[in-house]
């Protein structure tokens, strides 16, 4: 008499396939940009300013393009607040910044601290911090100093390194991360 029906699931081949699975299902963290390729059609950024009382909930990118009229605004609410001075933000920078809040699973807005920096503002914010870089990339606007109250420094600096696409410093005592589209590199406590 000879056995008939299928060969029996073994460990292994049930490990091998959740294994295969994980892999192609994993987000790839190359660059903040790629991993806002994997994660759908629409980009969205969420903050506020304590300085001006603004609020901001832009979805600023649909299926590969960058909204002008979002990124406008965008542009002027991460403004110098105490110039009024507006500089186009390198969208690499806001990128990074949604892709850390999508990784946290948030849904409250980033507290925007700093955006871009007048040269007069980065001078005077030098002058009284040894913290302040002189040739700061929040001048050229490629960065931001961001808080949320649900989130600690660290877990908002783990999801903003996750991204590889810049730098992302940890300002425990003062309670916020600085996320840029710089050289990929840490700092901070």
């Amino acid at each position: 008499m000879t056995k008939t029906g299928t060969p029996g699931i073994t460990r292994r081949s049930v490990l091998g396939a959740f294994a295969a699975t994980m892999v192609t299902a994993a987000p790839t963290f190359s660059n903040a940009a790629g991993f806002l390729r994997g994660s759908g059609d629409i980009r969205r950024i969420r903050m506020y300013s304590g300085r001006t009382g603004e609020r901001i909930d832009m979805i600023y990118w649909i299926e590969g393009k960058y909204i002008k009229d979002a990124v406008k605004e965008v542009n002027h609410f991460m403004r110098d607040w105490r110039t009024d001075g507006v500089k186009s933000m390198d969208l690499r920078t806001v990128d990074i910044m949604a892709a850390a809040h999508n990784l946290m699973d948030v849904n409250e807005p980033y507290m925007l601290l700093s955006g871009y920096r007048s040269p007069k503002t980065n001078a005077m914010l030098r002058s009284r911090s040894r913290g302040v870089a002189k040739n700061s990339l929040h001048m050229k606007g490629q960065a931001a100093d961001l808080r949320l109250s649900s989130r600690s420094v660290g877990q908002m600096s783990r999801a903003a390194a996750a991204c590889r696409g810049g730098g992302v410093g940890r300002y425990s005592g003062s309670n916020f991360v600085h996320m840029d589209c710089g050289v990929v590199r840490t700092w901070g406590s």
